[in-house]
């Protein structure tokens, strides 16, 4: 019986190893929100509450595999629609409605695990989605270094971010600071002044073009479980 019991033990431990082996994913991420996450209170608290409610998210995964399947060199974009501002910590966001966009060179295997690894990433930020798309998406970094924060995502024509690095000239007071986190876990950000940012696609009742603020993040993320 004994014997038994610890074969049972070795067997599950075994199972808990290969659901661990299945989830390791690494690579690039980038959002831009329609509200400054790199600013002054003064600022923030202007845009608090009358903006910041939508954003594009996206991630191209360098090499891991998620629910067993191997994602290298794929990218999945979220797009959001808040109720309130994003990452406003007096008032819920609540309810988040939102478009998948999956990279059309997936295979069927892919897109579902692609779209799966996204509403883990998102969390409860991407648990309605509403449509999904299938588009090509091209998402380079300058360099391949996040520090640049020098990026540009493409969704098909339906999604776009563009960045730069933050320079002097974007200071607009002296006591600028990250006051938003971004909307996903990653492993190191930077903020970046975003030179583009639009969505011309359905489902979320409209589209928005918020181009030259200080509200997009450049980094990179590990997925290990």
């Amino acid at each position: 019986m004994t014997k038994s019991i610890a074969t049972s033990v070795l067997a599950l431990g075994c199972l808990a190893g290969s659901a661990f082996a299945a989830n390791s994913v690494q690579g690039e991420y980038i959002e831009a929100r329609t509200a400054d996450v790199f600013t002054g209170a003064c600022f923030a608290n202007s845009e608090v509450g009358s903006v910041g409610q939508l954003a594009v998210m996206g991630w191209r995964v360098g090499k891991g595999s998620f629910n067993g399947v191997k994602l290298d060199g794929l990218s999945v974009v979220g797009v959001l629609k808040a109720n309130n501002t994003l990452g406003d910590v007096h008032n819920s966001a609540y309810p988040v409605k939102s478009v998948l966009i999956v990279d059309e060179r997936a295979s069927l295997e892919q897109r579902l695990a692609l779209e799966a690894f996204a509403k883990r990433m998102g969390g409860d930020l991407l648990q309605d989605v509403v449509k999904v798309n299938y588009l090509p998406v091209d998402f380079k970094i300058e360099n391949n270094n996040v520090h640049s924060a020098t990026a540009k995502l493409t969704a098909g024509t339906l999604a776009t971010i563009e960045t730069r690095a933050l320079a002097g000239k974007d200071a607009h007071c002296s006591n600028e600071e990250v006051w938003y986190l971004p909307l996903t876990k990653v492993s190191h950000a930077m903020p970046a002044f975003t030179l583009a940012h639009q969505y011309k696609g359905e489902g979320l009742g409209g589209t928005w073009s918020s181009p030259d603020k200080r509200s997009a993040f450049v980094a990179s993320f590990q997925l290990n479980d």
